[in-house]
């Protein structure tokens, strides 16, 4: 017997949202749109354009759509991170099951309060960590599973945020200031790393951790003597300044156009004079990059002590001239080491002879086939994520990189840890999970 579709109705109609739900679109036969819910008149017709429904089910926000009767399977939650407990709980309650972003909670009052609500309520909760679902970090994590490099002794992850991302999201954008966006930087850029960790490290669990990491770069007496407060406005570095907001957002416009040009989604066709407009008024993306009110970091270390006695760091760095993430991670029989953005890592066994003293097989993901690019965001991972998100809801088995709430305790927690000792110079702080 042929399944009908799982239904879901959008909630926070932002980047995110509309990526996993474009999987009604490629996929009909898989997930069914429904519904919206969001403040802004704008994203409602967007979805209800793109999806088909009517304008009955669309709602401006998520307490509304929890007042009227259960119409769908599950919620795809968007929303801002510091806006998912107000957002989920009611609609748990409800006794939808849901797609939740990451990071699922901002802290760890709201995160235990969440997943106790989900215990209670028997709903079936899976959060986005869609980095599990690159064939990048799946084939490794195969690998490990395997037993190939028998028992992790240590694990290295590393990301470095390109400048004109750090710029744009933590800076200049929704994530730079931890008291307007209630997320960390770590949380909000590398909880995908720490839940990698935790992935990786599943046979054992994290038992304490310590980490440090300041605003290094972005802060008013770094600013150039000459420089203006907003960049068309009045500044002489306009066309000099590497973090000029010309030369990263109108010389660029396409880049980051959801983010940077948010505020011109009711006008059909925006010109360069519409964007410079923006950028001359009020636009937080107009203001001189050491001049922001940004107060998260832009570096942080990380250390992690395990039960089974094993090691784990990360380390995340801002301002890069270009993103990277890597991977390596140290057994007892050999190590793993690769880059996510070259697609490629490493198995290196150890092989004692007289020859040599280790093997080492090269995996490039570019050229083996149909993984890389094939469905675009986030190195293949968007829609694979979306596609299991439907097994999971109907109960079929889902995928080894499937990651339900529980699942995401272990690493949620520690990037909270690891802020509070970042807080606390460093001093360490028990895990208790």
């Amino acid at each position: 017997m042929e399944q009908k579709p799982v239904t879901a109705i959008i909630v926070g109609a932002g980047h995110r949202a509309f990526v996993y739900s474009k999987l009604a679109l490629t996929n009909p036969e898989m997930l069914k749109i429904v519904g919206v819910a969001d403040p802004d008149p704008i994203r409602r017709k967007k979805a209800m354009d793109m999806f088909g429904f009517p304008e009955e089910n669309c709602f401006e926000d998520a307490d509304a759509l929890s007042r009227v009767p259960k119409f769908a399977d599950t919620i795809i939650n968007g929303t801002m991170d510091h806006q998912h407990i107000e957002t989920s709980i009611p609609l748990l309650k409800k006794g939808y099951d849901m797609l939740l972003e990451k990071p699922f909670a901002t802290n760890e009052k709201e995160m235990r309060e969440l997943v106790d609500c989900v215990r209670e309520n028997g709903n079936k909760v899976m959060i986005c960590h869609v980095l599990r679902y690159t064939p990048f970090y799946l084939s490794i994590k195969e690998r490990v599973a395997a037993g190939e490099i028998g028992d992790i002794i240590n694990i290295q992850t590393s990301e470095h945020v390109s400048y004109h991302h750090l710029s744009t999201s933590y800076v200049r954008g929704k994530w730079a200031n931890s008291d307007v966006c209630h997320t960390s930087m770590l949380l909000a850029k590398c909880c995908h790393d720490l839940d990698m960790m935790m992935w990786m490290m599943s046979e054992t669990k994290p038992v304490r951790i310590c980490s440090f990491g300041s605003k290094f770069q972005f802060k008013p007496e770094n600013a150039p003597k000459e420089a203006g407060t907003r960049c068309l406005v009045d500044c002489p570095l306009v066309d000099t300044c590497r973090y000029s907001a010309k030369r990263l957002y109108l010389d660029q416009p396409d880049r980051w156009a959801f983010y940077i040009w948010d505020k011109l989604e009711g006008i059909e066709n925006p010109t360069d004079e519409d964007r410079i407009n923006l950028l001359k008024g009020d636009s937080n993306y107009g203001k001189c990059i050491y001049k922001c009110d940004n107060n998260v970091v832009d570096h942080q270390s990380v250390l992690i002590n395990f039960a089974s006695g094993a090691t784990g760091t990360h380390n995340m760095v801002g301002g890069s001239s270009k993103p990277l993430r890597r991977i390596h991670i140290v057994g007892t029989k050999g190590e793993i080491y690769g880059d996510f953005e070259e697609s490629k890592f490493f198995v290196s066994k150890i092989h004692p002879t007289k020859t040599d003293e280790k093997t080492v097989e090269e995996v490039d993901l570019r050229v083996t086939g149909d993984m890389v690019g094939a469905y675009g965001g986030h190195g293949g991972g968007d829609e694979r994520l979306a596609e299991d998100f439907v097994k999971f809801i109907r109960g079929e088995k889902p995928s080894l990189a499937c990651t339900s709430i529980f699942d995401s305790v272990a690493g949620h927690l520690c990037v909270y840890l690891a802020d509070k000792s970042r807080e606390e110079n460093g001093m360490p702080q028990d895990v208790i999970l």
